[in-house]
């Protein structure tokens, strides 16, 4: 098929290179322009753009798809499908018009639960045992879109968010292609208004452990937020960044060191397998209590 992709972060980019590798054509590659980054703020390319180029596709990045020129331009490309997958912007209603067979979007959780920002965090915050991939026929609701095809795995119950992720991503990959091979046959099912949530963007407010809360929920919250943006604590004046964790038997009071790198919750306590310092590199506890002692009680 002639095919218009629209993505933009890492996420997207098994998909985009799944596409071309089944045979599609790509008529454009959409996705957010430039940001600056690192210490100099110079401009870097999404990891999409980056992908495309090298490629060979031809790459475009409007900062919005509203005007009339931004829609000509879309509609010019006369493509069958456009594959949307993280994205960034909202797609106004001419542009979704434009493809003749539509836009379809992958979504990484299994519709109607977990429409939204932050499907991937939250699936594993709330301690869902399923996730998935759905194709969407979209339209101008948020994730509101008639399922063509869903697949479903199991999450792990030590993965964290950047695990999962890169998993979704090749699922998803191998389900639009899959998607796009039996279009004919498809049936796009409406989404039920049972079990709808919604799967807000992630607050960094929300990064800060409370250990007064039970040993699960805070391994959620670790393995949730993991690797970005970090659940963290203070170990008295510096702020750790908990990357990897297991709930684990244990008490004492909330916070407080009771093993290696184990500490006691509200009920329970959670074990640290990968943590963080300021300005350095993730590692195990027995490297990064080399020449660093943790406090009594993390705060």
């Amino acid at each position: 098929m002639r095919l218009i992709f629209m993505g933009t972060p890492d996420f997207s980019v098994p998909v985009l290179e799944a596409l071309v590798a089944a045979g599609h054509e790509i008529a454009a590659v959409y996705c957010q322009p430039p940001r600056p980054a690192g210490r100099g703020k110079h401009e870097r390319p999404s990891p999409v753009q980056s992908r495309a180029e090298t490629l060979g596709l031809t790459v475009r990045h409007p900062r919005s798809l509203r005007t009339p020129e931004a829609q000509a331009e879309f509609a010019a490309l006369q493509a069958d499908v456009a594959v949307v997958v993280a994205y960034g912007l909202i797609l106004p209603k001419p542009v979704l018009d434009a493809p003749s067979r539509g836009c379809l979007n992958i979504h990484a959780s299994l519709l109607p639960r977990w429409r939204g920002a932050a499907p991937i965090h939250r699936a594993i915050l709330a301690g869902d045992t399923e996730t998935g991939v759905c194709i969407m026929e979209m339209e101008e609701g948020l994730d509101t879109g008639p399922v063509l095809l869903r697949r479903a795995i199991s999450i792990g119950a030590e993965e964290t968010t950047g695990e999962l992720h890169d998993r979704l991503s090749i699922l998803g990959a191998t389900a639009i292609v899959e998607a796009l091979d039996r279009l004919e046959e498809l049936t796009a099912i409406p989404q039920g208004e049972d079990g709808v949530t919604y799967a807000a963007k992630i607050d960094k407010a929300e990064a800060r452990i409370d250990w007064t809360r039970p040993a699960k929920e805070v391994d959620r919250l670790i393995r949730g937020l993991s690797p970005f943006p970090g659940a963290w604590c203070l170990a008295e004046t510096e702020r750790l960044k908990l990357l990897r964790s297991r709930p684990v038997a244990g008490g004492g009071g909330p916070g407080q060191v009771i093993g290696t790198f184990t500490v006691a919750c509200g009920e329970g306590a959670v074990e640290i397998t990968l943590a963080q310092r300021e300005g350095k590199r993730p590692m195990v506890p027995e490297d990064l209590l080399r020449g660093f002692r943790l406090p009594e009680v993390l705060g």
